[in-house]
């Protein structure tokens, strides 16, 4: 029987790298397509052990012209449109680029997807933060989109525009809403892998502290490697749905370095208020985490939470990993590699 061939574009992200290994280990082809710009960050196809097992395409999600190529050249039965200019803070510096490639990029492919291969079920990444400031308390399917930034306004057109490609051209198109999912494989640049290496490096005395934002946000957090199992079920329905990934349970950010620093060992305590609030060490009441104004964003989103019925439902969705897991997973992996 020939090997199913995947898609993956963003390959080398968190979510792509996880779901290429997840796809290799069901006998898939697995194409992996980044931007030129990305194609020495593939530490993290490394670290799983796959680097040598992916087939690389550069793709920019700019061009039509890559992607039509893409679509010549190789007979998808899935793809997985993981690309993204995926950090929500810089879509407001760099707000044009960020509607050209997260949401436009998704037109060009579903473009190329209705011309050349008809046949090829396509999984949008779509997001929480489409919810914006909610305008329900728990999040659905059905509750209205409210974004807050030009990262969740271009990830609601295209998840848009995959609902009436399915319903216009009858695809195998489909979105998941995932709520926050981290993972070892995080990027620096992310609130929580930012304060576990901030504390280990506060620790080796080569930081004297962090900088954080608004750390009353809270999120519903998840397992990213538990997440991109349920892009693939998707996929896999008889009949194509939107669903929301998520825990069903919210934390704040205080509430993620608080178990940070339980995990770390570290006896902390909390003073002030507002933009003044500081976290201590207990033993020397040195100064470990300070709020910058500038960290927070133009536009805030305060509080998600995912209702995942439907999950549970069809996918038979029920996250393993806990909060508290989840902590523990990513500052365990990263004090085992700094070894």
């Amino acid at each position: 029987m020939a090997k199913k061939i995947a898609l993956i574009t963003g390959v080398s992200g968190q979510d792509g790298a996880y779901l290429a290994k997840f796809l290799l280990n069901k006998n898939y082809k697995v194409i992996g397509s980044d931007r030129r710009s990305a194609r020495n960050s593939q530490w993290r196809l490394k670290r799983l052990g796959i680097d040598n097992k992916i087939i690389y395409e550069e793709l920019e999600m700019g061009e039509l012209f890559d992607i039509d190529r893409l679509f010549k050249n190789y007979k998808f039965d899935e793809v997985y449109n993981l690309a993204a200019q995926s950090f929500v803070g810089s879509s407001f510096y760099s707000p044009l680029n960020t509607a050209n490639i997260t949401g436009l990029g998704v037109l060009r492919v579903l473009e190329c997807i209705r011309t050349l291969s008809p046949k090829t079920k396509f999984y949008q990444a779509s997001s929480s933060e489409m919810f914006g400031d909610v305008l329900e308390k728990i999040q659905n399917e059905n509750t209205p989109f409210n974004p807050q930034s030009p990262y969740a306004a271009a990830k609601a057109f295209g998840h848009f525009l995959t609902l009436n490609y399915r319903k216009s051209y009858k695809l195998f198109a489909v979105s998941g809403i995932l709520f926050n999912h981290e993972s070892p494989l995080r990027g620096e640049e992310f609130v929580t892998r930012k304060i576990i290496v901030g504390f280990i490096n506060i620790l080796k005395k080569k930081k004297a502290f962090i900088e954080l934002g608004n750390i009353n946000a809270k999120r519903d957090w998840g397992y990213a490697k538990e997440y991109v199992e349920q892009m693939w079920k998707m996929l896999n329905q008889k009949i194509p749905r939107d669903f929301v990934i998520a825990s069903g349970k919210t934390y704040s950010i205080k509430d993620f370095v608080n178990e940070v620093a339980k995990n770390l060992k570290m006896k902390v305590k909390w003073k002030g208020n507002g933009f003044n609030e500081k976290l201590y060490m207990k033993n020397n009441n040195k100064i470990i985490i300070k709020i910058n104004k500038k960290l927070f964003r133009p536009s805030e989103v305060n509080y998600v939470k995912g209702n995942i019925t439907k999950a549970k439902k069809y996918l038979n969705w029920k996250p393993k990993v806990t909060f508290k897991k989840l902590v523990e997973i990513m500052v365990k992996e990263e004090l085992e590699n700094l070894k």
